[in-house]
Formats: C-alpha cells, structure tokens, sequence
C-alpha cells in the first residue's frame, strides 16, 4: 500500500514448533480479546469472510487475505476509503519455537480520519496482547507435550 497514514509492529517469540504456532492461530476460537468476539464463515483460507462483535457497537466484518499456510495471513477490515490491516507472520527460530510478529498498517485515501482512533485502538495494547497470545500459545503447546 503507497498511501500508509500509520503503522505498527511488533514481535514475540514462542517455544511452540511453527506447525503448532500456525494452527493456534488458525483457530478462531483461540482468538482471546475480552470483549470481543470473533466468528469465521468458512475455512481460515484467503476469501475467508469473518466478523468481530463488540458489546453495545455495530459488527465489524473483515476478510483474510493472502493466507499462506504456517507462514503468514492478514486480516482486512474495509472502511469508508480507506483500509486497516491485520498482517501475521511466522518464522521459525533457530534451534527452537516461533517467532510472531504483527504489522498493523492504516492506508487509503480517507485514512487521515481514521488514524486517531485506530492509533488509540491499537497501539497501547499491541505489546501486552502479543505477550498475552504468546503466553497462551506456550501453554497451549507444554500441555500438549
């Protein structure tokens, strides 16, 4: 995307293998995000159509795009001129888990307006929800060992 009004990233590592990160993450219903709620209308493939509910707001529905299995997927929510999207990426690390990292990236030509609030939506809460999936997926994983 050229037109890029705000972005934002950041990385955790796990000590799942990559197949196990991916899975975890391929599976809505390991999306933990108090108090939303997610729903995925078919497979985790790219066309995939999903919504998130939040209590007292209107549904937000978006779409996976560019899934590439055990490596990377986005999610992208449409708005009015403008695009939020959600880009996941997985890379093994050396000798042992998974590295994830998710870039947060506002673009279009209406953009502008919607930065502050996805700005304030997203950014203070990135680091912690990172280290909170990174959390679960290690937990996730160890149980199942």
């Amino acid at each position: 995307m050229n037109d890029v009004i705000w972005q934002t990233e950041h990385s955790v590592d796990t000590v799942a293998s990559l197949e196990f990160a991916w899975a975890y993450m391929a599976d809505i219903a390991n999306w933990d995000d108090p108090p939303a709620q997610f729903r995925l209308d078919g497979p985790f493939e790219t066309g995939g159509c999903g919504t998130t509910e939040m209590p007292g707001q209107p549904p937000r529905h978006w779409l996976l795009r560019n899934v590439q299995p055990i490596e990377s997927y986005t999610i992208e929510f449409s708005l009015d001129r403008a695009i939020l999207f959600f880009v996941w990426r997985f890379s093994a690390l050396p000798g042992y888990g998974t590295r994830l990292t998710q870039r947060i990236t506002l673009g279009g030509e209406n953009a502008a307006s919607y930065a502050a609030g996805i700005q304030q939506a997203f950014a203070p809460g990135l680091v912690a929800g990172m280290e909170k999936i990174a959390r679960a997926i290690n937990q996730a994983y160890t149980h199942q060992q």
